[in-house]
């Protein structure tokens, strides 16, 4: 079944009122017929219809077993560390978000879990770095913010006989993209507040597994500790991912050809995107995802965070702004935004330079986005590159 029609008709229409819109229960509590006797919910954060109709449709879009939101990303990803012990180990993508970095080093390694960073596109150093205390491997592909390309199926190959699980942070792609589990990932995780939800007006996170005994055990967590998504942010999260497969096709699209215009471009250095043939994992994109997604990094050959700083502040339709996947482009310079709580060395040796620059593609008409960037990029040109005067030209005509 076509994605477009699958999203639109898995959700079940209303049994109780014919309703062709979930409903939003905005209730704390349900009455009971007698003790533990319901119609499968007691209290709110255990369980809300309009929360598990939201759990039903990523599960399904997935292909997992079972989905749970989360008030935000980093509280979906924080319900899979809690699967851990003390003493046990992840290897995790060195080119990871940065509030996942903050919350692995800051939080978590206080608790007695190491993590170690690898470069995971590089198997042989995936399975150096693996260990008998390698519980999880913990892969975003692509990456935040240089968009590298881990091959899924392979690590999941390492993980499994590691006796470890592979975590999949599919948020840059979204279900629409790539499906993780279909390629022996056990768990994949989402800030369904970019793509899945995709207008810029919710903060939410989704949990999927592949198995039951790891439902069970991320259910457990949930209710335990209680970072459960609201009846109404789950309404918002459902309306945005019915539209969530024309969306990504058209943001696809257009960050196809704005990664090809800044390749062309005088003042860029290095552009980043798994659709473009210069990109290092371009044919294992074309195997593992079904397009290239709608998020460019770039990098200037002024490389300072002086002149990232200049370049964000100059565009007029891609707004200054953290997050990604919505219908609005947005851009945002890493050092000084997303990153900046990762080491300034440690930001350097994964690849995030200073003068990067992410862009997260809307679904504006394609001329207007790169008329925007052009603009932009040509303020920064050395002034030897900039365009001819009006003198110089009549003399080269004259010629």
């Amino acid at each position: 079944m076509n994605e477009v029609t699958k999203i639109l008709h898995c959700l079940p229409v209303d049994p109780l009122t014919g309703a062709i819109s979930v409903p939003i229960y905005q209730t704390s509590t349900f009455v009971q017929e007698a003790p533990s006797v319901n119609k499968g919910f007691d209290y709110a954060r255990s369980n809300n219809p309009t929360r598990k109709a939201l759990e039903d449709l990523i599960a399904d879009l997935e292909g997992g077993y079972a989905g749970f939101a989360f008030a935000s990303g980093l509280a979906a990803i924080d319900s899979i560390l809690k699967l851990l012990k003390t003493g046990d180990e992840i290897l995790a993508v060195d080119d990871i978000y940065g509030g996942s970095f903050r919350l692995f080093t800051h939080v978590y390694e206080k608790l007695g879990i190491r993590i170690r960073y690898v470069d995971t596109t590089n198997l042989e150093e995936v399975y150096r770095n693996l260990t008998h205390r390698t519980r999880l491997i913990w892969l975003e592909t692509p990456t935040n913010p240089t968009l590298k390309v881990s091959d899924i199926q392979r690590i999941a190959e390492l993980a499994h006989q590691n006796g470890s699980l592979l975590v999949v942070d599919n948020t840059f792609a979204s279900p629409i993209l790539q499906k993780p589990l279909a390629l022996g990932a056990d768990i994949v995780v989402h800030s369904a507040t970019k793509y899945l939800a995709g207008h810029s007006d919710v903060i939410a996170g989704l949990v999927v597994t592949a198995s039951q005994e790891l439902a069970e055990q991320v259910k457990f967590v949930q209710n335990a500790s209680g970072g459960i998504l609201a009846p109404w942010d789950s309404w918002l999260t459902i309306r945005g991912i019915s539209t969530l497969a024309l969306r990504v096709e058209k943001q696809c699209s257009n960050a196809l050809k704005i990664a090809q215009f800044l390749e062309q471009h005088e003042a860029v250095e290095e552009v980043h995107y798994p659709g473009l043939k210069s990109h290092p994992s371009h044919a294992l994109a074309q195997l593992q995802q079904k397009y290239f997604g709608g998020v460019i990094a770039f990098s200037l050959k002024e490389d300072t965070i002086q002149a990232g700083h200049e370049l964000v502040q100059t565009t007029k339709l891609f707004k200054l702004a953290e997050s990604l996947g919505g219908v609005k482009s947005l851009l945002c310079h890493p050092a000084q935004m997303t990153h900046k709580a990762t080491p300034v060395e440690v930001r350097h040796k994964v690849g995030i330079k200073d003068s990067l620059i992410r862009l997260s593609v809307g679904i504006e008409h394609l001329d207007d986005l790169i008329a925007d960037l052009k603009q932009a990029l040509d303020q920064i040109l050395p002034t030897t590159v900039k365009e001819p005067t009006t003198t110089f030209r009549k003399l080269a005509r004259a010629v």
